[in-house]
């Protein structure tokens, strides 16, 4: 294999920052570092590295809010042979040792604005011979930024191959132990930048407000805003309100969240005297969207709204686009979408085989932005990845225009008295209810029926409504099969850190 055939993310970065110097490539908390600003700090950042002497081929575990110095000390050391894991930055501490010890990492560096205390707890753990950075003054280890600074000028490199690893990024593990998912340059190239820039409608100078996490999908962004000449404007923290005066005092037109996020938008109170008007494009995915709810934000927010589907291991697979987000067509709100540009799309039986027109099958993808492979799991990378597709684990059937509408995880599937039940079915009958904000449903182990349905349901503020009446509500829109046999009304759902539904911490809560 040709190991110098394609492109490297450090490449596409540099190439994207040279191109307009002038122009703001971050801006947060009154702050603002320009194109040529990041281009350069990358450059002495990688003499700093280099001056440890950090070898090609080195893993590097990130830990930090979304700010420019991580992301700037990420492409630093791609560019310098390096690869990057990670760590969700709402990760237990659990969780992020673990990673850091699976992905046998050897560089640690952490931002100790917010997350000293959890590095510290991090570094007590850790081997004496794991080189440690800070991106600001700690306690913890040795100030990166500081000693970059101090180097004055160097111009960045790029000694990266296509082939090199470039990520392992972690699965969320709402299905058990989190996998790292390892892509290429090339593909990571894929991952970041062609996918997104073909298949999304962008606005055509981005003002993109980085509300998720740039270590997971929402890092996917920023290489196309940067190469429409565009500014991310970056975001510690998600605060309903906060994120209101934003998108009006600095005229954000593109954003991307998760579903719990908008539901948090739509019922938060100044919503209705916010300024929005400048939003052109608002990106939303990584979990099942309410229908309802989608309509909601369609009317209050305008014809704004866009879904991307996909999963770690493989992304993106579809979109949504603004313009099938139509209430007059409200089928199409449970879709997910259409294939993208660059990613062909079967749904297969458990034999490998495709199923009818019309019948559920698994979603199996190929697509240069695929995962090479699970690290150091290569039965699961077999299982996975057999006959050279994808195997999503996730269960849809394909309308006659092509269109995905995801029934629910394979794992998820309920089997009850019999018969099928797939959660995201129920799910939607019940947030298609005027009292609900949000619903979800698990099996749990039954000695009549098997397994039954049990859903947990959050009300919108202000609403009361029993549960035997939401269980009628569902019969009467998919029929008793699907009808919850126990609905327990809460305050809140519990999420994983990447703020999905946790389903298996649901499952122990509504048994308990």
């Amino acid at each position: 294999m040709d190991t110098h055939n394609g492109l490297t993310i450090a490449s596409q970065t540099l190439r994207a920052l040279r191109r307009y110097p002038d122009r703001t490539a971050f801006a947060w908390e009154g702050a603002t570092l320009s194109y040529a600003g990041a281009f350069n700090l990358i450059g002495r950042m990688q003499a700093v590295l280099v001056r440890s002497k950090v070898t090609r081929g080195e893993r590097v575990a990130l830990l930090s809010e979304n700010s420019a110095e991580s992301w700037c000390a990420g492409v630093a050391a791609q560019g310098l042979g390096l690869s990057l894991t990670w760590l969700h930055p709402k990760g237990s501490l659990e969780d992020q040792l673990y990673q850091i010890k699976n992905s046998e990492a050897q560089i640690f560096i952490a931002d100790p604005s917010g997350h000293a205390d959890r590095a510290r707890e991090l570094c007590a753990e850790l081997p004496p011979e794991l080189k440690r950075f800070a991106l600001g003054s700690s306690d913890f280890a040795d100030d990166l930024v500081a000693a970059a600074t101090e180097i004055g000028s160097s111009t960045p490199v790029d000694i990266a191959r296509p082939a090199d690893c470039a990520l392992v990024h972690y699965t969320g593990g709402t299905t058990g132990r989190s996998k790292g998912a390892v892509r290429s340059n090339n593909a990571a190239v894929a991952f970041a930048s062609f996918s997104t820039l073909a298949d999304l409608d962008l606005p055509v100078t981005p003002r993109y407000l980085a509300i998720a996490p740039n270590s997971h999908a929402g890092g996917t962004m920023l290489l196309p805003t940067w190469r429409r000449g565009g500014t991310v404007h970056l975001a510690r923290k998600f605060d309903p309100s906060q994120i209101l005066a934003r998108i009006a005092r600095e005229g954000i037109n593109f954003t991307f969240i998760v579903p719990t996020m908008l539901y948090a938008l739509l019922d938060e109170p100044c919503l209705g005297g916010a300024d929005v008007s400048s939003l052109e494009y608002l990106f939303y995915g990584a979990a099942p969207a309410s229908p309802a709810r989608l309509v909601e934000a369609i009317e209050r927010m305008g014809p704004v709204l866009a879904q991307g589907y996909g999963q770690t291991e493989c992304y993106p697979i579809s979109v949504l686009r603004r313009q099938d987000h139509d209430p007059r067509y409200p089928e199409l709100l449970s879709s997910c979408g259409i294939p993208v540009a660059t990613c062909e799309v079967r749904l297969l039986d458990s034999d490998g085989n495709a199923v009818a027109p019309g019948e559920a099958g698994e979603i199996c993808a190929r697509t240069p932005a695929a995962m090479d492979g699970y690290w150091k799991l290569p039965d699961l990378t077999a299982e996975t990845l057999a006959g050279g597709w994808v195997h999503t684990g996730d269960v849809a059937r394909m309308d006659d225009r092509g269109y995905l509408y995801i029934v629910d995880r394979k794992k998820d599937l309920i089997i009850s008295g019999g018969f099928n039940v797939y959660p995201r079915e129920v799910e939607d009958a019940l947030t298609g209810h005027a009292s609900v904000a949000m619903a979800a449903v698990v099996g749990i182990p039954d000695d009549r029926w098997g397994e039954a349905v049990v859903a947990a349901v959050v009300l919108r503020a202000g609403s009361a409504v029993e549960p035997e009446a939401l269980i009628s509500h569902v019969k009467q829109r998919k029929g008793s099969v699907h009808a919850p046999k126990r609905i327990a009304i809460v305050e809140a759902l519990p999420t994983t850190s990447l703020g999905k539904i946790d389903k298996v911490a649901l499952r122990r809560n509504l048994q308990g």
